[in-house]
């Protein structure tokens, strides 16, 4: 490696740049979190310092760098919104993505990726030297542009699962709790709010859920909006049926602390029948693995003496009596 580096000066510059950009990641990575907090307490005072009328916060001000860059890439002619733009926002809400230009920067990655991967195979392969067929350059960059249309896909789809399972996992407990609260007389929303900052810890996502259906309650939203929105957000079935649950309850009058009571138990039941049903599944997954190691060695060990047998003694009578 050392020689090819020597005799390829392309290769040289190559390895030169990247041990610079590393040397250089670190450096920049550590006088980040030395002075994480000094920018951060900085941004809260020019927070602190804004017109009443015009609120602002730190995410909002993240978000807008990324809307503004969204913007002045579709005032240059490219158009980033997608044919099934509802569906798309709603993958964004339950990948936990809460930004407006969500859709559009996810459309500007799956472009910036198609483009870049290819381009980056071709750069390296002429860094280094080395010969490429059309045919092979056509199927490789074809690969690495599928890969970069789909990577961000399989992205959100993974992380959309998490989200879901940590929410399915946690609300079990969120509800027990509520159940407390309405039961010691809070109303809906100051149980709401006092569950979320309970499980801020235990369970986050849970908590900020809850904790912005509090605050569209508190704004002016009614309970079936709230609770509705709350439930799209997520795209978990068990909280749109809890979201169902309590809108009927308070349209019909019925006592939120039994119908929280009914559906808590449920929610543990099914809880438990899922982690009977991985149980149940963990028997077969191991035999999968026993086949495919143990029963090649099996077969060997009973196949070997005769087929030893047959090569010391059927295989000689056979060539004698030929």
């Amino acid at each position: 490696m050392i020689d090819f580096l020597v005799a390829n000066p392309y290769a040289r510059y190559a390895a030169l740049l990247a041990l610079f950009a590393v040397v250089g990641g670190v450096a920049l990575l550590v006088m980040l979190m030395t002075s994480r907090r000094v920018s951060l307490r900085g941004e809260l005072r020019s927070l602190t310092g804004t017109q009443a009328g015009t609120p602002e916060t730190l995410r909002s001000r993240r978000d807008d760098q990324w809307t503004r860059l969204v913007d002045r890439i579709e005032k240059a002619g490219l158009s980033l919104t997608d044919t099934k733009a509802d569906r798309l926002r709603a993958k964004m809400l339950a990948a936990g993505f809460q930004s407006t230009a969500a859709p559009q920067i996810y459309t500007l990655l799956r472009l910036a990726l198609v483009i870049l991967l290819p381009s980056a195979f071709v750069g390296l392969n002429v860094l280094s030297g080395g010969q490429m067929s059309y045919i092979k350059l056509y199927i490789v960059g074809s690969i690495t542009a599928l890969a970069g249309l789909y990577l961000p896909a399989v992205y959100i789809a993974a992380r959309i699962d998490r989200r879901k399972t940590a929410i399915v996992n946690g609300f079990p407990d969120s509800l027990d709790l509520m159940l407390v609260c309405v039961e010691a007389g809070l109303g809906l929303e100051a149980a709401l709010d006092r569950v979320g900052r309970e499980v801020a810890v235990s369970h986050p996502l849970v908590a900020e859920m809850l904790t912005i259906a509090t605050l569209q309650l508190r704004a002016g939203a009614s309970r079936e909006t709230a609770l509705r929105k709350m439930a799209d957000s997520v795209g978990v079935d068990e909280i749109g049926s809890f979201a169902t649950l309590l809108i009927q309850s308070d349209k019909l009058g019925t006592s939120i602390a039994t119908t929280l009571r009914i559906y808590a138990a449920e929610m543990r039941e099914k809880r438990r029948m899922r982690a009977e049903e991985k149980a149940h599944r963990i028997p077969v997954l191991i035999s999968i693995p026993l086949v495919t190691c143990l029963l090649p060695v099996m077969i060997g060990i009973l196949m070997l003496p005769a087929a030893i047998r047959v090569v010391r003694v059927v295989f000689p009578a056979m060539a004698g009596g030929g």
